[in-house]
């Protein structure tokens, strides 16, 4: 069984704030997408570094309002945001 990693988000001057946690890099990824305002025409860069490494990853995010399951409970809307990423590279940091 997998243990949860942390990663760290980073801007473009690498600034690092925010931490989201997931099994893989992408899983962290798709809630930095379901937060932002990134779209399928003009998707957001999202840089993420995983916590105890100098391996940054870069996916490209968006989401979309889409119909909810059929077997949805009754609080949830009739649309909901669907995260949607797309990993791009990895850039190997020379110091943290």
């Amino acid at each position: 069984m997998t243990n949860t990693r942390n990663f760290v988000l980073r801007d473009e001057e690498g600034n690092e704030h925010g931490v989201f946690t997931g099994k893989q890099p992408r899983q962290a990824a798709l809630k930095v997408a379901n937060r932002g305002n990134g779209t399928k025409s003009k998707p957001q860069k999202i840089m993420l570094r995983e916590r105890g490494t100098k391996k940054v990853h870069v996916f490209l995010g968006w989401k979309e309002k889409v119909a909810a399951p059929k077997n949805k409970p009754d609080w949830m809307p009739d649309t909901i945001n669907k995260p949607f990423v797309k990993k791009e590279k990895i850039i190997k940091l020379d110091k943290l």
